[in-house]
């Protein structure tokens, strides 16, 4: 008679589960909270004391932990000595072991560090050649119905047994990465000695940076994030760069606590503006560069009503990001089949470290975060900006740290109106930025997102119309650009902080 082992935290359609179990002739060992519950529902379960003789100790962190069921669980039985052994010390063989883990993402804490669950899970899923191990309630059904048709074989206790270390390496990762937030030395413990991250699958895309790539969007178990609760309400599944420029044009334009819109196209912005009203911080945002949004990302941090949704129809766009659309702008949106449409809440900024992949590992450093006091920015120049220069001149500090460097931006009247980024000198990113920005330089203030080495670039831009600039700082040479600011009256702003996008 087949024999199965279930300890639960979440005890979800447990007692369905094991009624079917019994059902079928098998005989059901549980312990604690779940033996109570499979007995007080009357289905017959042997608790785990009555095999190992030992009640719960330790105030249950000693439960399970006992050969007489580790060993029923490992046991190979292609093993003659295995068996043998088995025979001499009284040891039942358990065929299935049902176990979830403690929730400890929920509040995280020592108490919920589960120990017998996770050494039950990868006892079984280390046997899955003759013990199938069942870690998530979704699966219940499955598994009995394969039990039931007489094909709960080797394959299908490989594909559980896959899962279940894909639950214990997670939880265990966040455990360890639990370890490291409550370290005394929180700065090293953001780039640790050893890196636990485990993420799992969240999204199938369309495709990656190209047709012919596969891509994936994943997600870190019990890290909370925007993308958890957004919806897609129209449109073509996302592809790899369809994600990536929504979460660019996304953080940009929630950073504003005015009414924002934001154009990204390559994950550079193309377009930025703040109004009174989304209509017309769109309709601005979309103006400053008309030709590169062209197949672009439009967020905006308002609702999106029916007078934004017409402009926003009358060009190709892949992708529209709000917090909310009104019935009538869905109409009009939705009409465009592929166009797709998200709603979703202002990003949670969770993520502490940014990850990427080089030959044979990662890279990783800490999130750069554009949150630099005012009071920290130093006026290095005869003249200091006005209220006007220093409103556009932090609207353009904003968009230039999510430019990729090296990156010029000009802002003139809350609009974004000239962005020069990703290039290898500074002086070809102004000329970029001014020629986008055209007339509208006149009168802008400018961003760099580093420090400007010569004072060349400081001329480029007093000769198009900038008449103040807000930069780093910190180059051997910052007297030449202070001097050249001076000699055209720009009021230089340092900030002393670098932001450079790679």
């Amino acid at each position: 008679m087949p024999r199965a082992l279930l300890s639960v935290y979440d005890k979800t359609g447990i007692v369905e589960f094991a009624s079917a179990l019994h059902a079928l002739g098998w005989t059901l060992v549980s312990s604690g909270g779940t033996a109570n519950t499979l007995s007080t529902a009357g289905v017959p379960v042997q608790d785990v004391a009555e095999i190992t003789g030992l009640a719960p100790i330790l105030d249950h962190r000693v439960v399970t932990l006992h050969p007489k069921i580790h060993g029923g669980i490992l046991a190979d039985r292609n093993k003659a000595e295995h068996l043998d052994e088995l025979e001499q010390h009284g040891i039942d063989e358990i065929d299935l072991v049902v176990v979830n883990l403690y929730p400890f993402g929920t509040n995280p804490s020592v108490e919920l560090i589960d120990v017998g669950g996770p050494a039950m899970v990868r006892a079984a899923a280390k046997n899955f050649a003759h013990v199938g191990v069942v870690v998530d309630t979704a699966d219940y059904a499955d598994v009995l119905e394969m039990i039931e048709g007489g094909y709960f074989g080797i394959s299908a206790r490989r594909v559980l047994a896959q899962k279940a270390f894909r639950i214990t390496s997670a939880y265990d990762a966040a455990i360890a990465s639990w370890l490291a937030d409550e370290s005394p030395d929180r700065a090293s413990a953001t780039v640790p000695p050893i890196l636990t991250m485990v993420a799992e699958r969240a999204e199938v895309l369309r495709y990656g940076e190209n047709p012919h790539q596969t891509g994936a969007r994943y997600r870190l178990p019990g890290v909370e994030s925007w993308w958890d609760s957004a919806v897609q309400l129209n449109g073509k599944e996302m592809s790899y760069l369809n994600v990536l420029d929504t979460e660019a044009a996304w953080q940009l334009v929630s950073a504003f606590d005015r009414p924002a819109a934001v154009v990204v196209k390559h994950a550079n912005p193309c377009g930025v503006a703040l109004a009174p009203t989304i209509f017309d911080a769109y309709t601005r945002a979309h103006a400053a560069d008309p030709v590169s949004a062209f197949g672009g990302i439009i967020a905006v941090n308002g609702e999106v009503n029916e007078a934004t949704a017409k402009e926003i129809a009358q060009i190709f766009t892949e992708v529209v990001i709000a917090p909310s659309f009104t019935a009538e702008a869905l109409e009009i949106l939705c009409a465009k089949e592929n166009l797709r449409l998200i709603e979703a809440v202002a990003p949670f900024h969770s993520m502490a470290i940014n990850v990427r992949s080089i030959d044979g590992g990662l890279l990783v450093q800490q999130v750069d975060e554009v949150d630099e006091p005012l009071d920290d920015f130093t006026v290095v120049t005869e003249r200091a900006p006005n209220d006007i220069e220093w409103q556009n001149l932090l609207l353009a500090w904003q968009t230039v740290a999510a430019t990729w460097s090296n990156a010029i931006v000009l802002a003139n009247n809350d609009v974004v109106v000239g962005i020069g980024g990703g290039q290898p000198n500074r002086v070809d990113a102004a000329r970029i930025a001014i020629g986008r920005a055209g007339e509208s330089t006149r009168g802008s203030v400018a961003a760099s997102d580093a420090f400007f080495p010569f004072g060349d670039t400081v001329k480029e831009l007093a000769a198009a119309g900038v008449t103040a600039i807000i930069q780093p700082g910190g180059s051997v040479r910052d007297s030449a650009s202070i001097s050249a600011a001076n000699t055209h009256g720009i009021a230089m702003v340092f900030t002393g902080t670098r932001h450079f996008r790679h």
